[in-house]
């Protein structure tokens, strides 16, 4: 039976709709939002908690994984979810698409109960712990309630007691209640762009999405991460504009397009200095995350705003 039209899930979803209903009255997550509010029990206590951002095709499983090693590298417990229908957020951890969250509770018939954490959570490359959430068939229902119905597995299961960081790679520049769920959950959000218009676009839509979910989430923005650009006089441009920062520049090499081809994270391709030089960039931008980075008050432009400031004659 569908996950999303199973019975034991449609009178709790009808109250969850009914009561975001009423907060959207009031405004709150946003003028006119009907989101609903994550369950204070479901909250990731103890690890520090990152959401991966940025427009589809830009690199944010890439760049997801191989922070994750990187954390792993300087000695801290990660976890890393993947928030996407294709779960192919870890398959460079893995060297496999791991079974969904969603997978795994339709074997079941949806009693999670008889699910143990080997399930559903695989360990990658340097022990960086791998979790795909999945999503619902395409037309059928909301990918918030798949991250909800994760965590609230790693937590009946203690998996998050031990854990350091936990990093979130959600699914493109979808801004939507379902795929902005993780930010209910994380510290920081992280953003992924390049060089061009439609990233920075898809960026600036995002830190609106991230100033609706701080009005009633812990949620910050940690920085922007460029990615796939040999240059980042745009992007830096636009940040500083509106009042974000570059923490990190990833250049747009062929040996970022032949890890993910050999499965592999780019902390094993070896050690040429072109390699080398990703791999410490990786390594620095996880000792700043762990080491915190300033909240940024940026404010997004409207979009003619930004089509007008991206824009040539």
């Amino acid at each position: 039976m569908n996950v999303f039209t199973h019975p034991k899930t449609a009178e709790r979803d009808a109250r969850a709709l009914a009561k975001a209903a009423g907060r959207a009255e009031k405004g709150e997550d946003g003028e006119g939002s009907v989101q609903v509010h994550l369950d204070p029990t479901m909250e990731i206590d103890g690890a520090k908690v990152f959401a991966i951002y940025g427009k589809g095709g830009i690199g944010k499983s890439t760049t997801s994984s191989n922070l994750s090693v990187a954390f792993s590298k300087i000695g801290k417990r990660v976890l890393q979810i993947g928030c996407d229908p294709k779960h192919d957020s870890t398959f460079t951890l893995t060297k496999s698409l791991i079974p969904t969250v969603i997978d795994i509770l339709e074997e079941v018939d949806f009693h999670p109960e008889e699910l143990r954490p080997e399930d559903f959570v695989f360990e990658g490359y340097n022990g960086v712990q791998c979790v795909e959430a999945g999503g619902p068939p395409a037309g059928t229902g909301c990918g918030g309630y798949v991250v909800g119905q994760t965590v609230k597995l790693l937590k009946e299961h203690h998996l998050l007691e031990d854990t350091d960081v936990v990093v979130f790679d959600v699914l493109g520049d979808v801004v939507c209640g379902g795929f902005a769920s993780p930010l209910q959950h994380a510290d920081q959000a992280l953003i992924v762009t390049a060089n061009d218009f439609d990233s920075i676009f898809a960026m600036n839509r995002i830190v609106a999405a991230i100033h609706a979910k701080a009005k009633n989430y812990n949620v910050r923005l940690g920085g922007v991460i460029a990615n796939r650009s040999a240059k980042t006089d745009e992007i830096d441009r636009f940040n500083a504009a509106v009042g974000l920062e570059r923490i990190a520049h990833f250049p747009d090499l062929d040996v970022v397009r032949r890890s993910r081809l050999k499965k592999s994270t780019l902390f094993e391709m070896g050690d040429h200095p072109e390699i080398k030089a990703i791999q410490d960039e990786y390594l620095q931008l996880a000792e700043q995350l762990w080491a915190g980075t300033d909240e940024l008050k940026a404010e997004p432009m409207k979009d003619r705003d930004i089509f007008d400031f991206l824009g040539f004659d």
